[in-house]
């Protein structure tokens, strides 16, 4: 079993919290719809090409806000949906997440 890296699990993380959203929010079963699938690849693109790379922190307590407004505005909107009811549905996730969000705070 190999483990998995920090952006990984921040890109299973998002994508999550992406799914959840749009599921419940707009209607939509396995597949994304546009709007969500934008924000996703859009997300996705920002992971890889963040500066911290594995010691990335969460992005609302990251000192560079690499997101375009528009975006940011999207994913806080998705976040404040998914990240409370990530504990119920997929627990250990939201854990790990939670976590890693207390963890950087202390840093900064």
């Amino acid at each position: 079993m190999s483990l998995k890296s920090q952006l990984e699990k921040e890109h299973k993380t998002v994508k999550t919290m992406i799914q959840m959203y749009c599921k419940r929010c707009h209607n939509t079963d396995s597949v994304l719809c546009q709007d969500c699938s934008d924000l996703f690849e859009y997300a996705e693109e920002r992971l890889k090409s963040c500066r911290f790379g594995e010691s990335k922190p969460t992005c609302d307590t990251c000192i560079i806000h690499c997101y375009k407004p528009e975006m940011r505005e999207k994913i806080k909107i998705v976040m404040r949906y998914a990240g409370p009811r990530m504990i119920y549905t997929h627990p250990i996730m939201g854990i790990q997440h939670l976590l890693k969000k207390l963890k950087k705070k202390r840093e900064y």
